[in-house]
């Protein structure tokens, strides 16, 4: 029965919002969303939903939801038909293309494409057609740092090492709030319990945050670190496994290469230096290395925390050394890979990464797994000369908002001759868009999530059926990009057009020949009318040793001192060990529950109540300064500065505030009427496109270095 018929109905779904994929239960009358519950017999999420979940009704009901194209015409939008809104998008970027040069238009994609299978299976393929170097997305202000390192040891960005949380006995949690965040790059739903599993099976939990985050508060113990700092600490721990002669690497010592060299590039760091640099005493550091070391299952988990600082890179390879080290690699209790039904590096589907294959116009920066750090996006469009991006191409993102000197990227928007937007919202991005190609919302299409169940706790697999018929004309995301595609293909006199099918086709394929298909030799075995008879999803099992087994390096083995990642050891001797401390206060963002980045602002439901866009800070900094609880506090760095109330708080380490990030709403052009009502301010109007992982330029948004003074 489809959502269209009159009377009641259910419809079981994921929502894809997020990583964690918890299972939907929704009841649909006359095409409209009555409730959306958790579903009980999802046999992964077990019923969990939090409130993010319920909105995707308020979405669909959004008023300010765009459903047919607009553009702008003298300042104002109007809407015009599909026909003319494909002609004008590609005649733009044609002739900006021909013109200029293919690098004259720069692409941005944004988080929801690898939430949408749609954007996934056709946006690459409009996109490529482009042939533009200047491609950026939020990968380089979140996870970068994950797939670099993965590419370099693994020989694929995607072979990422999962923390195996439902049967770890000891987990060290660094940078990461997953009792918020859902779990990120590990696709946990319910995460709460799955951590408390670990604390009755009598095994530690231990957090180590520049915040006492909610993580943390049902941990076994947390230990405050500065933001920026956290690869001393690994540096330190993974010295002692080696002096203390704690290193068991059991099982994966035949497929080690390079491993012998690693204690010699790090024993000389002048480890006298860390509780200087880090917070944190050497002696709890090293006693945190001996009880992680004497577990015989136990795990090193970090995040993004780790991640979006100047050492990204170096600290998930430290990460994974660390898990090497003592033989908690690819071991149950450990981190494993998964094998998901749709397997994409197994079939060769998505690239294995690559660093260095071009450079950026200004700074000469690498591209790094296909892509230019978000942090250079302005400075390209900005400064003058051949190769200067003209046009945009904006794919679900909100880079204003998530990407350093929002300031800067809105002065740069500003000037481009064309941006295309495909959104259904006008953001404080898209606002500066010629023209806006909204998709249906998410309840309004079919979804297969093809990302993050390779990056799941458990092998886990569901097919989800779309449960609102979409009106008014509206058209899916790969609809959008197979017409702009065939558009584009005509003006480069291409003849042969390729046939319209949309991702389902592709999905039932890779589903049959997948590890658990129908064409494995298994009649019954996985297949697209199965996963629709299993509307709640089907459970595959839990992950296994099989990293050894999937590696993709030339040797065949895990490359332990990986040249790019050992030479940027010597930038971190020349730097952190060096500088003298600062006595100033150092900036983090945080995540809370109701928001998801800058998505989420515009639901009534998940704004209501106490104002959460607050500056946290520790009660001695505040009174430091000279400011009472609560107070209106300018808060500035090198590039901006933004005011908002001040709240004492004794969860924030002393010489650390925290400001959420996807906030700062209200801005002149933005339609979406109750974010703008709870505007907040955007962290990203501080933080700093010039200070960057130097290696693989993730942008190093943790540790920003702030001052505090009363408002003008």
């Amino acid at each position: 029965m489809t959502s269209s018929e009159q009377g009641p109905s259910v419809i079981y779904r994921a929502c894809n919002l997020c990583e964690a994929i918890c299972g939907l239960e929704i009841t649909v009358e006359n095409n409209k969303v009555i409730t959306i519950k958790g579903d009980k017999d999802d046999p992964f999420s077990q019923g969990h939903i939090c409130p993010k979940g319920t909105t995707l009704q308020d979405l669909q009901t959004d008023p300010d939801r765009l459903k047919r194209p607009v553009k702008k015409v003298n300042g104002a939008w109007v809407e015009i038909s599909w026909d003319e809104a494909f002609d004008l998008a590609v005649d733009r970027l044609w002739d900006i293309g021909q013109k200029h040069g293919h690098n004259a238009v720069g692409i941005y994609l944004g988080n929801p494409n690898v939430h949408n299978y749609g954007a996934l299976t056709h946006g690459s393929q409009f996109l490529r057609l482009l042939q533009s170097k200047n491609r950026f997305s939020a990968t380089s202000v979140d996870q970068l740092p994950h797939q670099f390192t993965s590419y370099q040891m693994y020989g694929h960005q995607f072979l990422i090492p999962i923390p195996d949380i439902d049967h770890t006995d000891h987990m060290i949690i660094m940078g990461a709030n997953p009792v918020v965040s859902n779990g990120s790059i590990m696709t946990v739903p319910n995460v709460k319990p799955r951590l408390e599993n670990i604390l009755k099976r009598g095994g530690k939990v231990i957090v180590i945050d520049p915040r006492r985050t909610e993580t943390a508060k049902l941990a076994t113990a947390h230990h405050f670190i500065k933001p920026g700092r956290d690869v001393v600490f690994l540096l330190a721990f993974l010295n002692h496994l080696f002096t203390e002669n704690l290193v068991q690497t059991a099982h994966l010592s035949d497929h080690l290469d390079g491993f012998e060299t690693i204690h010699g590039l790090i024993k000389d760091f002048p480890y006298g230096r860390v509780q200087d640099i880090t917070g944190l005493s050497l002696d709890v550091i090293q006693s945190l290395a001996e009880e992680f070391a004497a577990q015989d299952k136990a795990v090193f988990y970090g995040r993004m925390g780790v991640s979006v600082t100047p050492y990204g890179a170096l600290c998930q390879w430290l990460i994974q050394l660390i898990n090497i080290a003592t033989g908690n690699l690819d071991r149950v209790g450990g981190t494993l890979i998964p094998l998901p039904a749709v397997d994409l590096v197994g079939a060769g589907l998505v690239g294995r990464g690559g660093y260095g294959r071009w450079h950026s116009r200004v700074s000469n920066r690498p591209e790094v797994c296909g892509e230019l750090s978000s942090s250079l996006m302005a400075e390209e469009i900005l400064t003058e000369g051949a190769g200067q991006i003209k046009a945009m191409v904006l794919a679900a993102g909100n880079p204003v908002l998530s990407t350093p000197n929002g300031g800067q990227l809105e002065q740069a928007f500003g000037q481009l001759d064309f941006m295309l937007a495909i959104d259904f919202y006008i953001n404080e991005s898209s606002r500066f868009a010629d023209l806006i190609l909204p998709p249906t919302a998410p309840l309004e299409h079919n979804h297969y999530d093809v990302s993050f169940y390779g990056l799941s706790v458990s092998n886990v697999t569901r097919f989800n059926e779309k449960a609102i018929t979409a009106e008014g004309g509206s058209l899916d995301d790969w609809e959008i990009y197979h017409e702009l595609m065939v558009r584009y293909l005509k003006k480069l006199d291409v003849d042969k057009m390729p046939k319209k099918r949309g991702p389902e086709r592709l999905i039932a394929v890779a589903l049959t020949n997948g590890p658990y298909g129908r064409r494995r030799g298994k009649p019954e075995g996985l297949s697209l009318s199965k996963l629709k008879e299993n509307p709640h999803g089907i459970l595959l099992g839990d992950l296994h040793p099989l990293l050894t087994k999937r590696l993709k390096t030339k040797s065949g083995k895990i490359t332990c001192a990986p040249d790019l990642l050992v030479a940027d050891l010597d930038r971190l001797k020349g730097d952190l060990f060096t500088t003298p401390t600062k006595d100033t206060l150092l900036l983090i963002g945080r995540r809370d529950i109701r928001t998801n980045n800058s998505w989420s602002h515009n639901s009534r439901r998940l704004v209501k109540g106490k104002d959460r866009c607050v500056l946290l800070i520790n009660p001695a900094d505040l009174d430091r300064y000279g400011f009472e609880d609560g107070a209106q506090v300018s808060v500035k760095s090198r590039v901006g500065c933004v005011t908002l109330t001040a709240q004492a708080s004794d969860d924030m380490m002393p010489g650390v505030i925290s400001i959420p990030h996807g906030w700062g709403h209200d801005r002149k052009g933005v339609k979406m009427r109750i974010a703008r009502a709870h505007g907040g301010v955007s962290v990203n109007d501080l933080t700093d496109e010039k200070i960057i992982d130097q290696l693989i330029g993730t942008a190093a948004v943790n540790g920003v270095e702030v001052s505090l003074c009363a408002p003008d």
